[in-house]
């Protein structure tokens, strides 16, 4: 398995093409539920089942531009409020003090990114259960 420099695995071939076969037998019943299933999801059956096996094998999450864009925005926010509790630290160290007021506002701003984390995983994981047609 490919493992890029930022420790994610790589999914597929370098130039997109799915050239492994893998094969699994299904009754009938269970073929019609995951054709129903895919076509619930907006997926072929064999992007459907490739989504479940790889997200099964710990391979995931599977996000979309838009995911990327809003998990950066979250993780921008996460260094501002890093940044400013690593000030808050050091003054507390040089003076011996510490602002109530100052320690009261970054307290805020951490409770309202883990909010918008906690937001952000949960649709996430709503989303994709919905397009695995789970309950």
């Amino acid at each position: 398995m490919a493992v890029d420099s930022r420790g994610a695995v790589a999914l597929g071939s370098p130039n997109g093409r799915k050239d492994r076969v893998v094969h699994a037998r299904f009754s009938a019943s269970e073929l019609a539920a995951i054709d129903s299933a895919a076509e619930a999801a907006g997926l072929t059956v064999s992007a459907f089942m490739r989504s479940l096996t790889l997200e099964g094998a710990g391979v995931r999450p599977f996000l979309t531009d838009d995911d990327r864009a809003v998990f950066e925005m979250l993780i921008s926010d996460m260094r501002s409020v890093g940044v400013n509790l690593n000030q808050l630290a050091r003054s507390a160290n040089a003076s011996g003090r510490l602002s109530e007021a100052d320690v009261a506002i970054e307290l805020s701003e951490v409770q309202r990114l883990v909010a918008a984390v906690v937001l952000e995983l949960r649709s996430f994981a709503a989303r994709g259960a919905r397009r695995r047609g789970a309950p």
